[in-house]
């Protein structure tokens, strides 16, 4: 089968999605490691948001990736499940779905537009004023009033208890997600051999560790703003 084939297959599909997904959890534990450092040390965060706000290749290169793969995620994801649902057109008077899997397998949709909703909801807070103020303003600089901006910036967002709480909210949504995808994401990628197990386990960790990350970051810069 020609690698073109292979894609327009539903395992070729499956695995590009699947692809996209290992990419996307390379990313997200990136950003938790430079967001680390705002509770840790504020100036060191500045000057990583600017270096990563700044270099050519992280906002010419990286970026439209980036952005391309989670459109790319979700997009084949809905697709994926409309065509697995019209797979099984025979309805039964009842269903025991939790007998054969779990709620998150049988939700993934569910999860995923919740987690797309946090997406734009982090595109309208960061990443547009961001883009509004190098390339619209034009101020590359990163500063004002002589110092960095960003750590601020974060602070501000974060005063609102009710942004902390949908933060929360979807990286719950997020974790609960990432449990069921990357064992999937393995599989589909060939990988449902004796290493199997033990990536369910790593990715169990790491489906738990980087979205508590991320909530004990949320939590610790609005209790910040409370000083």
């Amino acid at each position: 089968m020609s690698k073109s084939g292979l894609f327009k297959s539903s395992i070729g599909r499956k695995f590009a999605m699947a692809l996209s997904a290992l990419f996307l959890m390379i990313f997200l534990l990136q950003h938790l490691v430079i967001n680390i450092t705002a509770i840790i040390s504020p100036d060191t965060f500045n000057e990583l948001s600017h270096f990563m706000g700044t270099n050519p290749l992280v906002q010419f290169l990286a970026q439209p990736i980036l952005i391309f793969a989670v459109v790319f995620h979700f997009v084949m994801g809905m697709y994926l499940e409309v065509k697995n649902k019209a797979a099984r057109p025979v309805s039964y008077n009842k269903f025991n779905g939790g007998a054969n899997s779990s709620w998150m397998s049988r939700n993934m949709a569910i999860s995923g537009l919740v987690i797309l909703a946090f997406l734009v909801l982090h595109f309208i807070d960061f990443w547009f004023p961001e883009i509004n103020t190098k390339y619209i303003v034009g101020d590359m600089s990163g500063m004002h009033n002589g110092e960095f901006r960003y750590y601020e910036e974060l602070l501000h967002k974060f005063a609102n208890p009710a942004r902390v709480i949908a933060y929360i909210v979807a990286f719950i949504l997020l974790a609960l997600h990432l449990m069921h995808g990357f064992g999937s994401a393995f599989q589909s990628m060939g990988q449902n051999n004796k290493y199997i197990d033990g990536l369910k386990k790593f990715g169990v960790i790491y489906s738990v560790a980087v979205p508590l990350g991320f909530i004990i970051i949320a939590i610790v810069l609005y209790v910040t703003t409370l000083n």
